[in-house]
């Protein structure tokens, strides 16, 4: 997949998702194949304005290039202000947040709100594409309820604004993460517009990508949930696309030891206190399913620091 001048190895891409897909998870996302990974959202009032926290969401590596600076916001002209701050600060796109379902953000017109004012979607798309040289994406959803399916709409404004790729969730901001996302939005947008497509919704494994892509006829998918605690989701995923053999899931050796990766990388990034409480919920993720996980659990949860996480982790393949 090319956009502009943008080559992306593969066509399976990490969702943006606040509290999570932080430098450390997008480094583990990037070494198992995954082909474009974004940050967190971040807020364009923030970015512009010089807020300590959202610049701190901009830190990244060079080992998670190409990577998209996801923005959020409701201003035409903040949004290209931060378009122009994320392209100087050398990432490779900008992501338009226009998904978001969370009440403290589409309270303020922001996120999934934007699936209800097409007008004021349009013109913060066009005014992000023209204000910056590399190529510019947007994060829709199904539309605001099952009443209000405004995807199909907001895709042709997003083309007719320049916009390089669209990104679907097969959800309405109704729906949160609930239920099964509906990918027969997915294919009739794929009809209607001519730019790249990338679905999003349930992609749990190798099989599921399969049939979203067959299903639907779009042009790649993105990974979400399925990733949490799970990175080598995008090696199999992409393995099985072009080998059509799957790979055997991880031992519990092999979890250990990138769950480990994980807690050093995070530790690396924000200091072992607060590095080793956030990756108590990795962890958690990790581990779902191995025999002696809830005894585990427990003793995660109550770690302070690294060589205690270590030797919860490392007690299940004792």
């Amino acid at each position: 997949m090319k956009l502009k001048d943008l080559f992306l190895k593969n066509h399976i891409f990490l969702a943006p998702m606040a509290g999570i897909t932080n430098s450390a998870f997008r480094q583990l996302a990037k070494e198992f194949g995954c082909g474009l990974v974004f940050t967190e959202m971040v807020n364009a009032r923030g970015l512009v304005e010089g807020v300590k926290n959202a610049w701190k969401l901009t830190e990244h590596t060079s080992q998670e290039k190409p990577l998209g600076l996801q923005i959020f916001g409701s201003d035409p002209s903040l949004m290209a202000e931060a378009a122009v701050i994320g392209e100087e600060k050398g990432f490779d796109l900008i992501d338009i947040n226009m998904g978001c379902p969370t009440p403290k953000i589409v309270k303020n017109g922001e996120g999934a709100a934007l699936m209800r004012n097409l007008p004021l979607a349009k013109k913060i798309m066009s005014s992000v594409v023209k204000a910056v040289e590399i190529p510019v994406t947007v994060k829709i959803r199904k539309g605001w309820s099952r009443e209000e399916v405004t995807a199909l709409s907001l895709a042709e404004r997003a083309e007719e604004a320049g916009i390089d790729l669209i990104t679907l969730h097969g959800r309405s901001r109704e729906e949160f993460y609930g239920g099964e996302a509906d990918w027969s939005i997915i294919k009739r947008v794929k009809e209607v517009v001519q730019i790249p497509l990338v679905g999003n919704g349930d992609i749990t494994g190798p099989l599921a990508a399969r049939k979203m892509l067959k299903e639907t006829s779009c042009d790649g998918i993105m990974i979400g949930r399925g990733a949490m605690g799970n990175p080598w989701i995008f090696k199999r995923i992409d393995y099985y696309l072009n080998q059509g053999e799957l790979l055997p899931p991880p031992g519990v050796e092999e979890i250990v030891k990138v769950a480990l990766k994980h807690l050093k990388l995070l530790i690396d990034l924000k200091g072992e206190y607060i590095g080793v409480r956030e990756m108590r919920k990795n962890a958690s993720w990790y581990i779902k399913g191995i025999k002696g996980a809830a005894r585990v659990r427990r003793q995660i949860n109550s770690c302070g620091t690294a060589g205690e996480m270590e030797d919860a982790l490392k007690s299940l393949i004792e």
